[in-house]
């Protein structure tokens, strides 16, 4: 009898294959004591308003996106028992720590200069302690970082990413990064197709790229696009 072997994305448990679901986390709730004024202060950041949902019983949601991040934060009255100012050590990955320190400055935030940890986890130091001035040497990605709060205290960082280690995804997957990625994948779609079945190309793009961004490498998400076309064998 012919064994049939799990699927790439199928996890095995208990002797059977159960297929992985992607779990993408979208929102995380900060905790703060005034809604208009946070709303206020994070509309004022430029982070797009999704919601502001108030209800007859008192409860109250407010929704706020970063520019081209895929999460998003939430606060309101009636949500969470955490003290306002509690939420500490929140990233937003910037490819450009610099430039993002001046958009917000721009905007009337106080922002703490850039700098990099001269000690490990210096940048979660709230006194400042064990920072240097100035970006990572090299402007070594992941080491440079800047720091600013809310009106509660809540604590958030720019992080500098320009290069993922590997298996990490994309970072920054602007204009000039989705280029290179289609440049990418057209070459990686061209050594496909010769031998390919006859297909529509976006479906196996499609595959590739949601790879790429999973961090899988080129030829593991080349994999995927063709189990994307001919089905897993």
């Amino acid at each position: 009898m012919a064994t049939l072997s799990p699927s790439p994305n199928s996890v095995p448990i208990s002797g059977a294959s159960v297929k992985r679901l992607d779990m993408k986390f979208e929102v995380a709730v900060i905790p703060v004591a005034d809604v208009d004024r946070s709303k206020q202060f994070y509309t004022k950041l430029g982070w797009r308003l999704d919601a502001d949902f108030p209800f007859d019983n008192g409860f109250r949601v407010v929704q706020l996106t970063p520019p081209g991040s895929g999460c998003s934060i939430l606060f309101g009255t009636k949500i969470t028992h955490s003290l306002p100012g509690s939420a500490q050590g929140l990233y937003l990955i910037v490819s450009d720590v610099e430039a993002a320190r001046k958009d917000l400055v721009a905007r009337g935030i106080e922002v703490s200069e850039v700098f990099h940890p001269r000690t490990p986890g210096a940048q979660f130091q709230i006194e400042g302690s064990g920072r240097v001035s100035g970006p990572a040497p090299d402007r070594a990605s992941y080491g440079s970082f800047a720091t600013f709060r809310d009106p509660d205290g809540n604590g958030w960082l720019f992080q500098e990413v320009t290069t993922r280690l590997p298996g990490r995804g994309l970072s920054n997957l602007d204009g000039a990064t989705l280029t290179e990625l289609l440049q990418e994948a057209e070459k990686h779609h061209g050594e496909y197709e010769s031998t390919a079945p006859k297909h529509h190309w976006s479906g196996w793009y499609a595959a590739y790229i949601v790879a790429r961004q999973d961090g899988k490498t080129p030829e593991e998400a080349a994999i995927d696009g063709k189990i994307r076309i001919e089905g897993a064998r």
